[in-house]
Parts: C-alpha cells; structure tokens; sequence
C-alpha cells in the first residue's frame, strides 16, 4: 500500500502510535490487551491506535481463533524510511553522508544555512553528553540519589541493590 507522506506522518504524528510500532517491531506479534499493557493506555484507546496504524499500512492483523496478533508491515516502514531519506536537508538519502556534489553546485547562502543547522545539532550532542557525565548516582541507606545539576534527587532502593555505584564510573 502506496500512501502519500502527509498520510503517513499524520498516522505517525502520535506518540503512542510510534510506541506502539517500537513495541511490535522488538517483540513481534501482540495482541491488543498486551499492547495495552505495555504501553500503559487502555484496550479501548489502543484499539482506535491500531485501526490508524493498519488504515495507514504500518500494522497488520490476521485472526488465530479468538486471538488477533497484531505485527508490523516491513515494507510499508522501509517506504516510510525513502520517503524520508528524499526529504532529508541535508542529502544523505539515509546514509548518514553529505553528498559532495549537491553541496558543490549550491548557494552560499544555502551552505551558511546547513552549516547552522549542523552547528545546533552538535549544540544539543554536547549538551547532553554535559548533562550525563555531570549526573550521578549513589545508592547508601536505602536512598537512590541522583545529583543532577547540584540537586539531589531520593528514592527508594530495595535492601539487594544497597551499595555505592557512581554512572560516571568512579567509585
């Protein structure tokens, strides 16, 4: 099924919708009651979630009896994923690599505008990798506490897990 892409990224536009793809995609086949509990909406809502996903061709179901497994469509995520590598700013095509001769025939003006977008991207890397080597983490008396930015954070950790432990990696 051949959908045109605002289709598909309406049908994709929801959260739930791309967890409950992730779910079928790493866990195959569910049933909509599994889904339900797993990503933690009720039956009713995703049933309406799936109806969406199989209108759009990304899920599909196939009664066994009383059980309808639902599970994702491969192809139909494969042409979602070239309709995107067309549409990508930068021109990879999905490989991750510039194309070379795009960028030698376009305007300066052009270049300075993928040359800020590169510039932001690697803004938000830096600043997450920032924010996780200065979060970490101990575990004394009970109390899991995590110092985020200076503040520190408790809760509680069963009586097995009580032992000092750092994220970072010093002890």
């Amino acid at each position: 099924m051949n959908l045109e892409p605002s289709e598909m990224f309406k049908a994709l536009a929801v959260e739930t919708r791309v967890k409950i793809i992730e779910l079928l995609k790493s866990e195959g086949p569910l049933g909509a009651k599994k889904i339900a509990e797993r990503v933690g909406v009720t039956p009713a809502a995703v049933s309406q979630h799936l109806k969406i996903l199989r209108q759009a061709g990304f899920v599909r179901s196939e009664r066994n009896g009383y059980w309808i497994p639902y599970s994702i469509d491969e192809e139909a995520l494969e042409n979602c994923g070239e309709v995107l590598a067309e549409i990508c700013t930068c021109g990879c095509r999905g490989s991750g690599d510039f194309r070379e001769k795009e960028l030698a025939n376009s305007s300066l003006e052009s270049l300075k505008n993928y040359q800020r977008e590169i510039e932001n991207e690697l803004r938000t890397v830096r600043d997450r990798i920032n924010e996780l080597e200065s979060t970490t983490t101990r575990t004394a008396g009970g109390l899991d506490f995590t110092a985020i930015g200076g503040k520190r954070q408790g809760r509680e950790v069963p009586q097995s897990l009580r032992v000092w432990k750092t994220q970072s990696g010093d002890d």
